[in-house]
């Protein structure tokens, strides 16, 4: 194992030790269990749960170094587990709450895992065939009805109620390994990556000196999964390193309840939530009503202090947003509320925390400087962001060729990512090495950049812009529920395709020549991790619509049609 130089006081379960020690009547996790209703867990609660969890997970069997997987959605109990994972000596392995049977057979057989905790999930139905038979498995709080769960799973409660909870403060070495978290595998077989206790402590300390105003009285609502890398690391890290109250969501549907509920003090998320929470406003309030409003300086901070209120985040003080670009207009519409957004970028290869752009410093269209202590460069060959810092993986799980193949010869990562610097040494991502296609013509094109312009338009759930060997890409558009439903009348298709064709022309007019799209092929029926188009992290599989489409292309392009419909 590599060794991280990090304070041994800063690893995981001395930091629950910390706050079991110094807080332990402070509420630290509330969670909704239905009706409105919720139940709030202080430190000594969490601690006792996870102690009593990990003394039953040693007595059967989980010895150090041990896989145990972890299959739910965000819950305090998907925390307290890890927990006792760690307290336990084992190695979590979270799966992410919405994989088909085969891919959690795949993780489940390939991670070795001895034990699997189920918890709160909404398609159980389909993925129970992927638990291998016989494997030990514990029902958490909100778990599927037992019924319907593999054969003698134990119950979360029952086993709190009869075992003693694990006495002492055993620790774990900062370089010991900690988690083995499977990427969403947009390229095939989800890949394990491998970090320890010192990877995840580092990228958590370097990545807090950035945000100042996240401390023990900082709110976060925990939605995004705590699979991912980063709910991984800023909500679970963050909250062993600063003792903040962490809120979860309770569902899509009471999504703007649960905001109200925590109003969060810090709030990240997706560029696509950011772009519904305006499209939401926007409904309410006309765009060219809004920007009059915000020009009275009698009324500007009222009007602002509304909306911000109404989605919940009156008292935001650290907004971000990461895991694609965020579009300039988007990134000023919210600047001009008063909530700047910070763009993040990083990977789980690198725990999420490798650029960022100031608080209050926006850079429309980079990711900003490197954090600190993060080193990066760009491959003068093929423009690759590589990174080299003390928060990267210890390489991906029984993969040793993978491994090698993730780095340079020199020990940088490779992060995939082609990336230009402004004049301030600002990051620009500008599409994935992997992503460029060549037209007839001999001319590469980046997806990436193209589609997050499309995403703009309110109809549109998701994107794909493909066409190699064509004289000009195309893009495949999800439409979103809205849309599809407009669609359903003569007019309201008329209406949709005459905005789509106004939409395109405006993308294509800011494109260059070789870039612009031919035309714009809708889709109606929903992508879906269940089909196979999208990860678990809502990124569109490029390779899956090329499979499914491609046939048409010369089709499509044949037509001359701005919009066309599948």
């Amino acid at each position: 194992m590599r060794h991280v130089p990090v304070d041994p006081s800063k690893l995981a379960l001395q930091r629950l030790y910390h706050w079991e020690q110094t807080a332990p009547d402070r509420v630290v996790l509330t969670q909704p269990m239905g009706g409105g209703v919720t139940t709030d867990h202080t430190w000594a609660q969490v601690m006792d749960q996870s102690r009593r969890i990990a003394a039953h997970l040693q007595a059967q069997g989980i010895r150090p170094g041990d896989k145990v997987a972890l299959i739910s959605k965000n819950t305090a109990w998907w925390l307290m587990a890890d927990f006792a994972i760690w307290l336990a000596g084992g190695v979590s392995v979270p799966l992410y709450p919405t994989l088909a049977a085969e891919t959690i057979r795949q993780i489940l057989t390939h991670s070795e895992a001895r034990l699997l905790f189920i918890g709160k999930l909404d398609g159980w139905s389909g993925m129970k065939a992927g638990v291998p038979a016989g494997l030990h498995c514990i029902a958490m709080p909100l778990a599927p009805p037992k019924a319907e769960l593999p054969p003698g799973t134990e119950q979360w409660d029952n086993i709190i109620a009869r075992t003693q909870p694990l006495a002492g403060h055993p620790v774990r070495d900062g370089d010991e390994l900690s988690t083995i978290m499977y990427t969403s595998g947009t390229t095939g077989m989800p890949k394990g990556v491998m970090h320890s206790f010192g990877t995840f402590a580092w990228s958590v300390d370097v990545g807090l000196k950035r945000l100042p105003d996240i401390s023990q009285n900082s709110r976060m609502l925990s939605y995004l999964p705590l699979s991912h890398v980063a709910e991984r690391t800023l909500v679970e890290h963050g909250l062993l390193a600063t003792g903040m109250h962490i809120f979860f969501a309770e569902s899509l549907d009471t999504f703007a309840q649960d905001l109200q509920r925590a109003r969060p003090t810090a709030f990240f998320s997706v560029p696509r939530l950011w772009v519904k929470f305006q499209q939401g406003v926007s409904a309410k309030m006309p765009p060219a009503k809004l920007n009059r409003l915000l020009k009275i300086p009698i009324l500007n901070n009222i009007v602002r202090k509304k909306i911000l209120s109404a989605l919940g985040l009156d008292q935001c003080t650290f907004a971000a947003g990461g895991a694609a670009p965020m579009p300039p207009e988007l990134l000023n519409w919210y600047a001009r509320l008063g909530l700047p957004i910070v763009e993040v970028y990083g990977m789980t290869e690198n725990c999420g925390v490798s650029h960022a752009t100031l608080p209050g410093v926006q850079r429309p269209g980079t990711v900003g400087q490197p954090y600190e202590g993060v080193e990066t460069r760009l491959d003068p060959a093929s423009g690759e962001i590589q990174v080299k810092c003390h928060g990267l993986m210890l390489g991906y799980y029984k993969e040793p060729e993978l491994t090698r193949d993730a780095f340079t010869a020199d020990g940088w990562l490779r992060t995939g990512d082609k990336g230009s610097l402004d004049v301030e040494g600002n990051l620009k991502i500008t599409g994935r090495v992997k992503d460029l296609f060549k037209t007839s013509k001999g001319k590469y094109v980046a997806p990436a950049p193209i589609e997050d312009r499309l995403v703009m338009h309110t109809s549109v759930e998701a994107c794909c812009v493909t066409g190699a060997n064509l004289g000009q890409p195309l893009a495949v558009l999800m439409l979103n529920a809205d849309a599809v439903t407009a669609a359903g009348s003569a007019a309201g298709r008329a209406e949709l395709e005459a905005s789509l064709a106004e939409h395109l022309k405006k993308v294509n007019d800011a494109l260059d020549p070789h870039e612009q799209l031919e035309c714009l092929v809708l889709v109606t029926d929903p992508w879906s991790v269940d089909n196979g188009f999208i990860t678990p992290t809502f990124k569109v599989k490029r390779n899956r619509v090329e499979e499914v489409y491609a046939a048409s292309y010369e089709r499509w392009v044949g037509a001359r049609k701005p919009v066309l419909w599948l």
